[in-house]
């Protein structure tokens, strides 16, 4: 099978500053992918240039078996992006939105017209689709941005930060179209500063920090790597990490101290690791 997404030893120089350092990953076809660093990490750069909106400095992109320098147009036809910011048109119909982006991607009109009917039932704007899409709610017009990209029917859908700002109970809907979109054969790469919600959508984690990709597998894997359980020392106003391999040792390295105070255990999380790793909070 081919690989939804392949990158191979990518850079990518901004005035003369590297910010994606020579990085290499595959995302299996039918999978959710989420990737998670600090701000500045690289993580939108590496986005902008799999969906060829910035061409990398060196390195090869392959999206859906095409070459993203050399068959830009082919891998369009194959993606779908939501960028983290709003990008429909605010002066226009949710309906107009949406026919504007068929029309983009040549699609003939009843083809147009069945997407369309399909895509906003699917996101649950049906009932919108004559206001202008000035006048939705923040979730709403995510939700939008997700059924216009969806309309041309793409292989890989890439979404950046889809549920920045958005309170819980919207992101918990959106959590949920995601889900389903990948239970259909859609392949995701995601971007996002909410750990749970990683936790909760993918299957596997690549961690980037300063353009370079240090840690990758599933949370599992990253739990095992690190250590599934974790001692914590409340030490003035902070409180200090150590990690075990497993929960029972870390309970059995708490048993033996003689003074407690302070002092908890849990099993570690995907927050846990990735300060560990970068030693930086996502936000």
């Amino acid at each position: 099978m081919v690989a939804a997404v392949c990158l191979q030893n990518v850079h990518k120089v901004y005035n003369g500053t590297l910010v994606v350092n020579d990085l290499s990953l595959t995302i299996k076809a039918g999978e959710i992918f989420g990737l998670l660093g600090p701000n500045g990490a690289g993580k939108s750069t590496t986005i902008r240039m799999v969906t060829t909106l910035t061409q990398a400095s060196q390195g090869t992109i392959v999206v859906a078996g095409y070459d993203v320098s050399r068959q830009p147009l082919e891998v369009r036809r194959q993606i779908g992006v939501v960028l983290q910011q709003t990008s429909v048109d605010g002066d226009l119909t949710v309906w107009e939105n949406m026919e504007l982006h068929g029309r983009m991607h040549h699609l003939r009109p009843s083809e147009r017209q069945q997407g369309i009917e399909t895509w906003l039932q699917y996101v649950e704007l049906s009932d919108r689709r004559h206001d202008r899409v000035k006048t939705l709610s923040g979730g709403m017009k995510r939700r939008l941005q997700i059924a216009r990209a969806l309309l041309h029917q793409p292989q890989v859908l890439f979404l950046d930060e889809p549920t920045v700002g958005l309170d819980p109970q919207t992101r918990r809907r959106l959590w949920e179209i995601i889900q389903r979109l990948n239970q259909q054969g859609i392949t995701i790469l995601l971007t996002t500063h909410y750990m749970e919600e990683v936790e909760y959508l993918c299957d596997r984690i690549g961690i980037l920090d300063q353009g370079r990709l240090i840690a990758m597998g599933t949370l599992e894997e990253l739990r095992q790597r690190h250590g599934e359980g974790i001692a914590m020392t409340q030490r003035g106003d902070r409180w200090d990490y150590r990690f075990f391999p497993t929960l029972a040792l870390a309970n059995a390295y708490l048993e033996d101290q003689p003074d407690k105070t302070g002092m908890m255990v849990r099993p570690s999380n995907l927050e846990d690791i990735f300060v560990e790793l970068t030693g930086r909070n996502l936000d």
